[in-house]
């Protein structure tokens, strides 16, 4: 009976109330998954940012946990290792660069040499900017070069094969165990972003950058222009076995109200209204005709020429690299339409995942249905009280102590590779905030976010956690895979 109302009440929602449904409703069955693996419970709460500028928590909850120890059956064991971090009892065709594959099912990126590979990185590996930061890094290490050679050595001892997006990719191409044990980089390319500084008329929002009306310059015939002209600054890096991909832009606000956006803005002669306007005179639609399901439409038209300007430049001056989307994030993973676009010209979707304790089973499986690629999450933590920090900056959960931190990592990476759609994660971040930092971009103020303090040193309780699982990830992918097939 229950099953049969929602039904009919679904049958009457628009378009943008049924992804909101549908969110509810996985969310619900998020927190449902308390299985006699989810033996756990750990104690988190949310920070709350008001308008007026004020910070709250809301209260703390305890959400049902996995880790490695509570798999039934699963037993470790060691996996040699390739120099990139693949796995060597697994091999495929060797391309020479990373490349994608799905093989028996399971979605893997593959190393330059053929090994099964997953992409398990840290975003911003960088030396900190404050002042603090630049005496504990003279204190600590001597200079920048030693500063990266012991940091590589940490994050591969630890178990992480890579560096994820605002890395110091100088450094680490310079770097003499590139050659030896090399961390796999990516490049924040920028090109909207980028373009619209140049253009004029983009501001700085907390995490990514702010457009008029919430709408990027999509349409302007000299977007196009400017993405064939910083594509060939890629030539430097075509030839680096070490790149691991490239991402086009990160967080911008691709959605359903685009549409709207565009034939509201004040300028009738922006390339981007006319654009709109002409989209709904072929529908034979005026703007106050304009329903969901055209918006729905519209965004998956405007988002197929984001990705088709992108990848036609990106692979033009560098064929041999990855493509790896512009990281989607906050209700963009509930849209089909953007997937679709995407799917057609990136190699792998990237998501910056937050607000969901363990990953959503039913919206793994459907961004590869949708997309018809695997998916790669590049932003993602957990703060703790314990640091000391205030932790009302940026998105993610806060626990109580850095122990919990590492029992949240564990549980959130099981999921991903247990979907088979995962080819990789990369934890935000490298370091913690600095509230002593001037001119920090505002989601990163005063935040617990990093495997280091603000004094270089690691949080060891949390980084044991993640070795513990990072050095049996192919194990456990294995481990995932059989009991599917059972």
């Amino acid at each position: 009976m229950m099953r049969r109302k929602i039904n009919t009440r679904e049958a009457m929602l628009t378009r943008g109330s049924k992804y909101l449904l549908a969110l509810c409703l996985v969310s619900v069955q998020a927190f449902a998954q308390d299985t006699t693996e989810y033996t756990l419970r750990v104690a988190a709460r949310k920070g709350i940012n008001h308008k007026d500028g004020s910070n709250a928590f809301t209260e703390y909850k305890e959400y049902p946990t996995r880790t490695v120890a509570q798999l039934k059956g699963f037993l470790p064991s060691t996996v040699r290792l390739s120099k990139y971090g693949g796995r060597t009892d697994k091999k495929t065709k060797a391309t020479g660069f990373f490349y994608i594959k799905k093989i028996d099912g399971r979605w893997w990126a593959v190393d330059p040499e053929g090994y099964y590979f997953l992409h398990n990185a840290l975003n911003a590996v960088s030396m900190g900017a404050s002042d603090r930061n630049k005496q504990a890094l003279k204190g600590k290490f001597g200079d920048e070069n030693n500063w990266i050679r012991r940091t590589q050595e940490i994050l591969t001892s630890n178990g992480f094969n890579g560096a994820g997006a605002w890395s110091n990719v100088s450094l680490i191409r310079k770097s003499a165990l590139q050659n030896k044990k090399p961390l796999a980089y990516t490049i924040n390319l920028d090109w909207m972003s980028g373009y619209g500084k140049e253009r004029g008329g983009t501001f700085q929002v907390p995490g990514h950058r702010g457009y008029p009306n919430n709408v990027i310059f999509l349409f302007d015939p000299a977007f196009e222009t400017y993405c064939e002209k910083q594509a060939k600054t890629l030539l430097q890096y075509k030839d680096d076995k070490n790149l691991f991909g490239y991402f086009s832009d990160n967080e911008m606000p691709l959605g359903l109200k685009n549409l709207d956006g565009y034939l509201t803005l004040k300028d009738q002669n922006d390339p981007g209204y006319k654009a709109a306007k002409k989209w709904i005179d072929d529908k034979g639609i005026s703007a106050d005709q304009i329903t969901d399901e055209h918006r729905a439409q519209f965004l998956e038209y405007s988002s197929e020429r984001y990705f088709s300007i992108v990848a036609k430049a990106i692979r033009k001056y560098d064929p041999n690299h990855l493509y790896l989307g512009c990281r989607f994030y906050g209700s963009q993973r509930n849209y089909p339409e953007l997937f679709r676009a995407a799917g057609k010209y990136a190699d792998v979707i990237s998501i910056n995942y937050y607000n969901n304790w363990t990953p959503q089973k039913d919206f793994m499986r459907k961004w590869e249905e949708w997309s018809g690629k695997p998916f790669i999450v590049t932003e993602w933590y957990v703060k703790a009280d314990d640091s000391g920090l205030g932790n009302t900056a940026g998105a993610g959960w806060i626990v109580k102590t850095q122990a919990d931190r590492g029992l949240f990592y564990q549980n959130f990476v099981l999921g991903l590779i247990e979907s088979g759609n995962c080819v990789g994660w990369h934890w935000f971040k490298y370091m913690d905030n600095d509230p002593t930092q001037k001119g920090a971009e505002p989601s990163n103020t005063n935040a617990n976010k990093g495997i280091v303090d603000n004094n270089y040193n690691l949080y060891q309780p949390l980084v044991e956690k993640m070795k513990e699982l990072n050095f049996q990830m192919y194990n456990l992918a294995d481990f995932f895979s059989n009991r599917k097939q059972r």
